[in-house]
């Protein structure tokens, strides 16, 4: 019997692009960002007001991220981030212009490029690479569009819902290709860091507790010899 190989198209690599996107953003503000279940086709990507970030990667497949923020869906990803981190809600800025907010978004999405990159070196067993994310304060009257070299290029916009619910959307063009598994393999196990730094830390706790314990055995141990006069 013969067994169909399994294919992975465009689409299944923007799906695994939008699960970093929602799992990146959930985990470092401690909200619900999710995205819908409906994807657009659209003939070209654009960076749109308020906020706009942008990534190009390239090797094995080429493409384009754009994510566009509404200044409020910016805010409340910048202010839960920022209260995630430790800082107190009166210096945080208030106005998505600010450089600071830009940064933090430039930033975020960089973590979010990293954990789709590694996504695709694994399960695709392939290498791409991306550029330094770009971050742009849009004018309301403004839209750029993003021109690149693409093969039969594949484009796609998603829209995302914050816990406020404050939409955003992501702007996604790539080569039309596909993936096809010739052999079965074992993609390579994910960890979190912080999962890993938190057991190395309760290993470490438990090894003190150890230590202390031996420490309280063999002073009390040196106390009876005391008393026994050796």
């Amino acid at each position: 019997m013969t067994t169909t190989p399994l294919v992975i198209t465009s689409d299944d690599i923007l799906i695994k692009l939008c699960n970093s996107v929602s799992h990146v953003l959930s985990s470092t503000t401690a909200s619900q960002v999710t995205h819908a279940a409906m994807v657009q086709s659209i003939t070209r990507t654009c960076l749109k007001p308020d906020l706009g970030c942008f990534s190009i990667f390239d090797g094995g497949f080429s493409g384009l991220v754009v994510i566009n923020f509404s200044a409020p869906a910016a805010i409340e990803i910048y202010r839960s981030y920022m209260k995630q981190m430790g800082m107190p809600e009166s210096e945080l800025a208030f106005s998505h212009t600010s450089d600071e907010v830009g940064d933090v978004l430039s930033e975020l999405m960089n973590q979010i490029l990293g954990d789709f990159i590694n996504k695709v070196n694994k399960q695709l067993q392939t290498s791409i690479n991306q550029s330094q994310p770009k971050m742009l304060t849009i004018n309301k009257e403004l839209t750029i569009s993003i021109d690149t070299n693409l093969d039969e290029a594949v484009a796609r916009r998603v829209s995302f819902r914050t816990q406020n619910n404050h939409i955003f959307y992501l702007e996604f063009a790539m080569d039309k290709t596909e993936f096809i598994q010739l052999n079965d393999f074992d993609a390579e196990e994910e960890f979190d860091p912080d999962d890993l730094l938190a057991e190395h830390g309760q290993n470490h706790k438990g090894k003190s507790q150890v230590q202390v314990m031996d420490k309280s055995i063999a002073d009390e141990a040196d106390d009876l010899l005391s008393e026994l006069g050796l």
